[in-house]
């Protein structure tokens, strides 16, 4: 069945129970506050701006906007893009996008006008509905796309160049329109990372949706009290998916806009949250917050939470060593996935295998998975070779474009273009993307492991090592290193501190600086080979 039933199912049987929170701690409203007949004439407090809506009202937004689409012409098979940030509208814009028969089109918010663009174009979007943060962007563009394509805005202030979705939605039926929808048709498009160049269009099913949602439940055992935190940006399969369990169980979900740890954990204590989806560089923020004693735990409400799971990068062992120092009662799990094989959960760790931390785990639920090498023939234990997955979640392709398919879809099988290894016990560690390994000397050197043995080091807040160009050896590793807050670290301290490495694997560059990640928590590599490169071409032949 579609996944728009099973948000039909909860409008039904939870009616006025509230499914979405939406928080925004660095935007205050004035409330205010009345006794009797008198209106109080002092300054009243400040709050965070706070919103929400429950099931049946999340249900009637996805049929009117439904209804606005069927109206304008939208029919099965039409395109849609959203280029919005985490909000209340988001995901019923987007249910009601696939209530239609049309594909879904989530654009980053990072996009430029020029992304922006690009991506509609390919996908074929026949409308774009976006809101105030994006105006400029689309501005910049709005005469080249809007061409035979409808423009929506959501929020007050309508710009001249768009439709309001506001005014136009509030008319139309709340009603489902009941447009027949089967598994096998075409639900959404969703774009990589473009950290490589201009991003690719992946185009998934409705069954891939339905075996997200299933996966993230059974991992996780979402059930009807829980609550889940959801910070990352919606656009991405990471987020939504993981949201996935709270709409499959009919459990509340707290969007959380703002990423510092006070934010983060005063949103768990007021919204009693049990399950919260962290990126590596939010965990250190609120371990080293807690570490320093800048955030007293006690002044939280913090008991109900049970759960702290990772994804979207290899996880440092240290970090959930420290963790689990600071919250001993969390069960914790980390999640393998891609936006090619619907987000999280192909691979998993499983919170029962905390003892296994540092690997990404086994086989999701419904996946298979499997390492190879480069004839893609299985590599024994041990040895490093690409991981491969397959399962209901694996896209149907990169839209438009048959050859970059043909490269990562073989038998049904998902080739992945992450190096892996696989340990005695079937558990399977990241060791590095295919494109980011360094050959140095002939030698391959895997960047992740460098960067989590130099994390290991108390005074620093992150790292990311490249390959550098060198005459003699090829390639040389290079570690740009962000030091935590308050500590000075040198380059000899980081130098004596390698030499527990083996000496090839020893980073023969240090740079101190911000190591930059995208929205998805992920190392843009290519911006610091960009940075870097063309000033660090020549190794220091000294350190050989």
């Amino acid at each position: 069945m579609p996944i728009t039933e099973f948000l039909e199912k909860n409008a039904r049987e939870y009616p006025d129970d509230i499914c979405l929170v939406e928080i925004n701690p660095e935007i205050t409203e004035q409330r205010r506050v009345t006794w009797k007949e008198y209106e109080l004439i002092e300054p009243t407090p400040r709050v965070s701006y706070r919103r929400e809506i429950t099931w049946r009202v999340f249900d009637e937004k996805a049929n009117r906007f439904a209804n606005l689409l069927l109206q304008r012409g939208i029919k099965k098979g039409d395109k849609v893009a959203i280029l919005m940030m985490n909000g209340l509208e988001w995901l019923p814009i987007y249910f009601g996008i696939l209530k239609t028969g049309a594909l879904a089109v989530p654009l980053n918010f990072r996009y430029s006008a020029e992304e922006i663009e690009y991506c509609v174009n390919l996908a074929g979007a026949h409308f774009l509905v976006f809101e105030n943060a994006f105006i400029g962007r689309v501005e910049e563009i709005a005469d080249r796309i809007s061409k035979g394509r409808l423009l929506i805005y959501v929020g007050e202030g309508c710009p001249g160049f768009a439709e309001d979705y506001n005014s136009y939605s509030a008319n139309c039926s709340s009603r489902s329109p009941e447009i027949d929808l089967s598994d096998e048709e075409d639900a959404a498009i969703y774009f990589s990372s473009g950290t490589t160049g201009f991003p690719k269009a992946i185009l998934h099913k409705h069954r891939s949706l339905v075996h997200a949602c299933i996966v993230e439940q059974k991992h996780h055992n979402q059930q009807r009290d829980d609550i889940f935190l959801c910070i990352p940006p919606l656009y991405h399969t990471g987020a939504k998916m993981h949201w996935f369990g709270s709409l499959l169980s009919g459990s509340k979900a707290v969007l959380l806009k703002g990423t510092r740890p006070e934010f983060i954990l005063d949103a768990v204590s007021k919204e009693k949250c049990t399950i919260v989806w962290l990126l590596v560089p939010w965990a250190q923020d609120v371990l080293e917050a807690v570490e320093s004693g800048r955030i007293d735990l006690k002044e939280y409400r913090l008991s109900q939470w049970r759960l702290m799971h990772i994804g979207a990068q290899p996880v440092p062992r240290s970090l959930i060593k420290r963790w689990k120092k600071i919250f001993p009662d969390h069960a914790y799990d980390t999640n393998y996935g891609l936006s090619e094989s619907i987000g999280p959960g192909c691979v998993h760790l499983g919170t029962e295998n905390i003892h296994k931390v540092g690997a990404i785990g086994k086989a999701g639920y419904g996946w298979e998975v499997k390492i190879v090498d480069e004839e893609r023939n299985r590599v024994l234990p041990g040895q490093v070779g690409e991981l491969a997955v397959k399962g209901p979640g694996v896209m149907t392709c990169y839209y438009r474009d048959e050859a970059a398919t043909a490269e990562v879809l073989r038998d049904g099988w998902l080739f992945t273009g992450d190096m892996a290894q696989e340990d005695e016990d079937g558990f399977i560690f990241l060791v590095d993307r295919k494109k980011d390994v360094i050959i140095s000397g002939g030698e391959n050197l895997y960047p992740v492991q460098i960067e989590d043995f130099i994390r290991k080091n108390e005074k620093v807040h992150d790292v990311a090592v490249i390959g550098l160009k060198d005459s003699r050896l090829g390639e040389i590793p290079a570690a740009i290193i962000q030091v935590r807050e308050g500590e000075v670290l040198t380059e000899e301290e980081v130098r004596a501190f390698c030499m527990e490495l083996p000496r090839y694997k020893r980073p023969r560059q240090i740079i101190f600086a911000p190591v930059p990640r995208n929205a998805t928590g992920k190392i843009e590599k290519p911006k610091l080979r960009e940075i870097y490169g063309a000033n660090h071409l020549i190794a220091d032949q000294n350190l050989a």
